[in-house]
């Protein structure tokens, strides 16, 4: 009988980097990103199993972990660099956090659920994580903590929201799913002198984003 293969060990990490590559993501900083970042610390045991496949997988205060793909090709959207400055809404387990550190300079994560704020923050810190930050918040009255060079949207909406917009920087980008007609599709908005300008992409499904912060979660 053939050996069972390890959910978490090197030809799993080989067939999750070439399930990204089959989608067409080539560059090399996102690749290296996906591949040093262990998806496996971010999901529970139940799913450990399921930790590498290309699978949205539930996690605790009934959210979920995007599959890989799609968060690649979110992340890919908002186009990192080393010198940005970063704001994500919904940071969940950390995973997506984590991924954005290692691309970007800073990265301030908001999330509404007191539980996984608390547990992002002890998982990313124990994974040696010196450049994000995680707050307990809404980030629908997010205000003040200055501007950021891009904000990733970990979920979906019928309208940018304006107070994001408004923390944005000139030529900054923003990153979300937009509900449509048509259903949740990537959106990427810049703002520029002349206003905030959309670009419609994938067909993407996300959880929609919510008011409010749970003390009690």
């Amino acid at each position: 009988m053939a050996a069972m293969q390890d959910p978490s060990g090197p030809e799993a990490k080989v067939q999750f980097l070439m399930a990204l590559r089959a989608q067409g993501f080539r560059d090399t900083d996102l690749l290296r990103a996906f591949e040093t970042v262990p998806r496996t610390e971010f999901v529970s045991r139940r799913y450990a199993d399921l930790a590498l496949s290309d699978m949205t997988l539930p996690i605790a205060c009934g959210q979920t972990i995007a599959a890989p793909t799609v968060l690649a090709r979110m992340v890919a959207a908002l186009g990192p660099a080393p010198e940005l400055r970063v704001l994500e809404i919904g940071t969940g387990t950390g995973y997506s956090t984590m991924i954005l550190s290692r691309l970007c300079r800073e990265v301030v994560s908001l999330e509404r659920f007191r539980s996984l704020a608390a547990e992002a923050e002890s998982r990313l810190a124990a994974l040696g994580v010196r450049n994000a930050g995680i707050v307990h918040g809404d980030g629908l009255a997010i205000r003040g903590g200055g501007k950021f060079d891009r904000i990733f949207i970990d979920a979906s909406f019928e309208t940018p929201p304006a107070n994001l917009v408004e923390s944005l920087e000139p030529e900054g980008l923003m990153v979300g799913v937009r509900r449509t007609d048509e259903g949740g599709r990537l959106a990427v908005y810049t703002r520029g002198e002349d206003g905030l300008s959309e670009v419609l992409g994938a067909r993407i499904a996300l959880p929609p984003l919510m008011p409010g912060a749970s003390a009690a979660l």
